[in-house]
């Protein structure tokens, strides 16, 4: 018989104990994540407690993030032990837990009576409609929807923090297993510490959407960055008529003051695409590029435990509207083994939370590294399709291979392109995994150097290392927050 229950001595925690053998092995086994303990016992009893938290990446250890656990307890021959009976939701004070047939279920430290339509709408009707008085000097920022904290908002923080350390930063987190920047306050989604800072911060910094019926007070200001140069079409501009997506994409970027674009080129997309026409848009680089002209990707090659003078493969394709998943066209372990390489392989932001991570030897998935900057910045190659990356990577000038079996159907019937990327790519373009390999392994993309430079010439003009100044010195120059 197996028994459980959940504590807070040191930290949440699942307390597994039983009769008889002490297992072998005890884990709880995520999507993402994955943690085990040691069995302690003298043969006719044993204990096992499992902390509901880790590190990553070499940083700070944190809660676990939101998802569903299998707990697994095995003898020394490899056979299951019965799971433990049930353990109802428990507050932990950073998550909430249940246990239920051996499945252990994590989510964010939401208060229940919160965790509803209704209670959501009294969050809404206390914070989101107060009068347009008190702001706070503060910024709320938002990163892919809180699944992490990255990209330009994560530049636009630090360059924040730099040169006025007394400004208030929020950051908006599905859960506490993100990890924020140094002196930043996360907020947990949907809790009333997230609605009434969303409400009271003077300046919103966001990547995407916003969301959860977001009104922007008066006095408020929303800076847009968004989150890539588009090849694949857009909001508007995707294929097929539907009135419901025209309406929503008219309503969201109302919502918006400032939109950032990389290029010139990106600032024309993306003003048609949202319909965010004599309104302005900032042309100043991204600044989530800054670190492939400026930073040192030796910390970030420790903290993967990649040795120095390995050879790294970055896979960075793009997501599918017809797939939750990322797309299955390479099989990591053997480009790591036929290219002598270690491969990171990293899904879109929207293959986080279905997928799960690939393994393999040499082969390391980092869907759930914090910024996907720091990966381009130590890629010696970078593969992908359609995927925005496109548009960062080539900063550092390193060699791009486009892997694109699916080419038709995506831009005939997917999403469609803005530009014929054949005629463009600044690098191979093949379909299958041994047309990489082959191009992999003959190293030699010289023939492409024109189109590169020319490509450069295009989309990284302003990526010059100090995109981030130069956004926030207009920051405060506006007067959207006081320095």
């Amino acid at each position: 018989m197996t028994d459980a229950r959940f504590t807070t001595e040191g930290g949440p925690a699942l307390v597994l104990s039983g009769v008889g053998e002490r297992p072998a092995s005890v884990e709880i086994v995520g999507a993402r994540a994955r943690v085990a303990a040691r069995a302690t016992g003298r043969g006719k009893t044993w204990k096992a407690t499992l902390p509901l938290r880790a590190a990553r990446w070499g940083g700070p250890e944190l809660p676990l993030p939101s998802g569903p656990y299998e707990v697994r307890i095995a003898d020394e021959e490899g056979g299951g032990i019965r799971p433990p009976k049930a353990v109802p939701l428990t507050q932990l004070g950073t998550l909430r837990a249940t246990l239920e047939e051996g499945t252990l279920l994590i989510g964010p430290p939401m208060d229940p009576a919160y965790d509803s339509g209704e209670g959501q709408d009294a969050l809404e009707r206390r914070y989101a409609t107060r009068p347009a008085t008190g702001f706070e000097n503060a910024v709320f920022f938002e990163s892919f929807y809180g699944r992490n904290a990255s990209c330009n908002p994560l530049a636009i923080d630090r360059e924040i923090a730099r040169r006025a350390p007394g400004v208030t930063r929020y950051w908006s987190v599905v859960d506490l297993s993100v990890a924020v920047p140094e002196g930043a306050i996360p907020v947990v989604e949907g809790t009333p510490e997230w609605w009434r800072a969303r409400g009271a911060a003077r300046l919103l910094v966001v990547n995407d959407w916003l969301r959860r019926r977001f009104a922007r007070r008066k006095g408020q200001v929303v800076l847009q960055t968004w989150h890539g140069t588009p090849l694949k079409r857009l909001a508007l501009h995707r294929p097929g008529f539907d009135p419901r997506r025209m309406a929503a994409v008219a309503r969201e970027s109302r919502r918006w003051n400032v939109l950032l674009a990389q290029n010139p080129y990106a600032a024309r997309i993306l003003s048609k695409a949202y319909a965010f026409l004599a309104r302005p848009v900032w042309i100043e680089g991204y600044p989530r590029n800054d670190v492939l002209t400026r930073g040192d990707g030796t910390p970030t090659r420790e903290a993967l435990g990649i040795r120095p003078g390995e050879r790294v493969i970055l896979y960075a394709p793009t997501w599918r509207d017809d797939r939750d998943q990322i797309v299955d066209f390479v099989d990591p372990a053997a480009l790591a083994a036929k290219t002598d390489a270690v491969v990171l392989v990293r899904g879109h932001s929207r293959t986080l939370l279905p997928g799960r991570d690939a393994e393999g030897p040499r082969v390391i998935d980092v869907t759930g590294f914090p910024d996907t900057s720091l990966l381009l910045l130590v890629a010696d190659a970078l593969v992908t399709d359609y995927s925005s990356v496109m548009f960062d990577f080539s900063v550092t000038g390193k060699p791009m291979y486009f892997l694109v079996p699916d080419i038709e159907h995506y831009r005939g019937e997917l999403r469609g392109f803005y530009f014929d990327l054949a005629a463009h790519a600044p690098g191979p373009m093949v379909r299958t995994q041994e047309e990489l390999v082959a191009a992999l392994e003959a190293g030699d993309t010289s023939a492409y150097a024109e189109r590169y430079s020319l490509w450069r010439e295009k989309f990284n003009a302003r990526d010059d290392g100090h995109a981030a100044e130069r956004v926030v010195a207009r920051i405060f120059d506006q007067g959207f927050i006081e320095s």
